[in-house]
């Protein structure tokens, strides 16, 4: 929906429209600081173009939903079929990946009018009343726009960090002066844990089904590993030392002659941390060493564990995504309304000013790498149809992370959340807590 459309009349199911209308909306708002330009370009293949996200989301659910259910169905128009097509291939063709960047047209205009379109047919369609299998697609397409959303700012992050001039996305900086919270451990005593959806609410068919998993006795870290923590990885030698890499990350790190974080640079005041700045959506500032690290590989998140250990001299890794989820589910509620997640408005890492009991940091401002590769739960099924595509044919070659971001939607989180990346993925808002043994 355009930002300055008038919003549509709710139908008699107002609780589906009004979800559906306040989550296109925050899509529209999240763009809104952008010029055509911006919304044009793609940095790399990994990323899209914020115009193509803003199509593809929209191409969802007139895919998936108006095609199917709306009386006397007619696209917007029948090449955005294939033009705006991810990866779906029982829907058909797709324009391929690494393109997207060239497709100026449909230019911006069209691609908003687009959307004003089919929300203001969705909304005739919802007038009718709403069945289950609508209502079920209607969830999946907004959870999938949330996810739409995360990767629009991260995306949009990765194209103003290559323009020279440090351009602001969002002008007002968040952080102020904190005292770091220490660190500490909390033991978990192991045994036979449940993990897996719980069936209440909505979740993707990965995180299903529940199931029994024994973990060994562990302790969790009780807050993220910061930018400070990490810098003295790399004072000592971090990205120069294989003896700390996996074979697979050694060799990226020497192809790809990673030295720092992804946006680090020496750019500032050496006396200052070294003069290591980070590129932010507030532009470019010195990196605060009290916010936890971020844009990391599982590469650099593993080997810094294995630094870690041997500095401590302690059995320190990263955690299993069973005791993540395990320790994520004592928080009950508090995982949600303890994070910094997109509705903060941060867009960036917080500190953790102050300590407390227990776990910190769960929930938002970085996705947590964690040991486990993303692989089906014992018992595992696909949706059927298209739509089983969403998650089933990514389970190889990539690792699981947990949490939600500072750019997550906050309701989009909970703790049985599994999101994956290949291990060295660095543009998402990734960082790292701390495992060890008991």
């Amino acid at each position: 929906m355009s930002s300055t459309t008038a919003p549509l009349s709710p139908p008699p199911c107002p609780a589906a429209f009004l979800r559906y209308d306040a989550v296109r909306a925050q899509t529209m708002a999240l763009a809104a600081p952008l010029s055509e330009a911006d919304c044009q370009v793609q940095s790399m293949p990994d990323a899209s173009p914020t115009k193509w996200h803003l199509a593809h989301t929209t191409w969802f659910f007139e895919t998936f939903i108006l095609e199917r259910f709306e009386p006397g169905f007619r696209p917007f128009h029948p090449a955005f079929r294939v033009l705006f097509n991810s990866y779906y291939q029982g829907v058909g063709d797709q324009h391929p990946r690494p393109q997207r960047g060239l497709i100026t047209r449909p230019g911006l205009t069209e691609v908003k009018a687009y959307r004003a379109q089919v929300d203001a047919r969705m909304a005739a369609l919802l007038q009718g009343g709403v069945t289950g299998t609508i209502t079920e697609l209607l969830t999946l397409g907004l959870q999938h726009e949330q996810q739409h959303q995360e990767l629009l700012l991260t995306d949009l992050k990765h194209l103003l960090a290559s323009n020279p001039l440090n351009p602001v996305y969002h002008p007002q900086w968040p952080l102020g002066s904190v005292v770091a919270a220490p660190i500490d451990w909390v033991a978990f005593a192991g045994g036979i844990a449940s993990q897996g959806h719980t069936g209440d609410g909505f979740a993707f068919d990965n995180e299903s089904p529940r199931h029994d998993t024994l973990l060994a006795p562990h302790a969790l870290a009780n807050r993220l590993v910061t930018h400070g923590e990490w810098l003295d990885f790399m004072t000592d030698g971090g990205y120069t030392d294989p003896r700390w890499w996996m074979a697979a990350g050694w060799d990226w790190l020497r192809a790809q002659r990673i030295e720092a974080p992804l946006y680090w640079q020496q750019s500032g005041d050496p006396a200052q941390h070294g003069g290591w700045t980070n590129f932010t959506l507030h532009g470019r500032v010195p990196i605060d060493p009290h916010t936890p690290v971020v844009h990391i590989s599982w590469f650099e998140a593993d080997a810094y564990a294995r630094w870690r250990a041997a500095q401590d001299r302690e059995p320190i890794r990263l955690p299993t995504e069973a005791e993540w989820e395990h320790a994520a589910g004592t928080l009950g509620a508090a995982l949600q309304t303890r994070g910094n997640f997109l509705e903060s408005s941060a867009l960036h890492p917080m500190p953790l000013s102050r300590g407390g009991p227990g776990l910190q940091q769960m929930g938002g401002d970085v996705w947590e790498w964690t040991g486990s590769s993303y692989l089906p739960y014992p018992g595992y099924r696909p949706w059927a149809g298209a739509v089983g595509e969403y998650n089933g044919k990514f389970m190889i070659n990539q690792m699981v992370l947990r949490g939600g971001s500072c750019a997550t939607p906050r309701d989009h989180i909970r703790a049985s959340y599994r999101n994956f990346f290949p291990t060295d993925a660095r543009w998402q808002f990734s960082g790292v807590r701390l495992a060890r043994d008991t």
